[in-house]
């Protein structure tokens, strides 16, 4: 359905809006897929909290100028459908890399991440991005390994002279 000089403006508007907060964005192919395929990654990608839009490609160039994402606008060339990621880097490249992995016909042309525009090859490395929790439990991982080195090695020495002494009154205890 065409848009009307109004409706063009309020979709710019709407895609930059999302693009000004969005982490990343990936863009892909979506030529033969069905209706109903796309209506299953829509529903996909809602409950991972990625937003994802079919937009013309003028427009999606427009509404990405001014942002991080203004790199992937070379790139947008035939029919491509946008996700971006509201909150996790990585959300909606794992999106598109299950979807992608049972239909063959969706295939990432681009990802923007941190203003850098990586190829569509590369969805494997952004997919495996870890999550925020998983990454601050990585953190306090690193962090809370030193303070555990620390306390072993304060509790080595009255340990060990509990075990010398506990030695001592087994070899007095069979001596005996």
């Amino acid at each position: 359905m065409a848009l009307n000089l109004d409706g063009k403006k309020v979709l710019v508007s709407e895609v930059s809006a999302v693009a000004a907060t969005a982490q990343s964005v990936v863009a892909a192919e979506y030529r033969g897929l069905t209706v109903a395929q796309m209506s299953d990654l829509r529903s996909k990608a809602r409950v991972a909290g990625v937003y994802v839009r079919v937009v013309k490609n003028t427009l999606a160039r427009k509404a990405l100028a001014g942002t991080q994402f203004e790199c992937i606008g070379p790139t947008l060339k035939g029919p491509l459908v946008l996700a971006f990621s509201k909150d996790d880097p990585g959300a909606a490249a794992r999106v598109i890399k299950a979807f992608a992995k049972d239909h063959d016909k969706l295939k990432p042309t681009g990802i923007a991440l941190g203003g850098q525009l990586l190829p569509g090859k590369d969805l494997d490395k952004v997919a495996n991005l870890p999550t925020r929790d998983q990454a601050l439990s990585m953190l306090m991982g690193v962090m809370k390994a030193p303070i555990q080195k620390l306390v072993g090695t304060l509790a080595a020495a009255p340990s060990k002279l509990v075990r010398t002494v506990a030695a001592v009154r087994d070899q007095k205890q069979a001596s005996a």
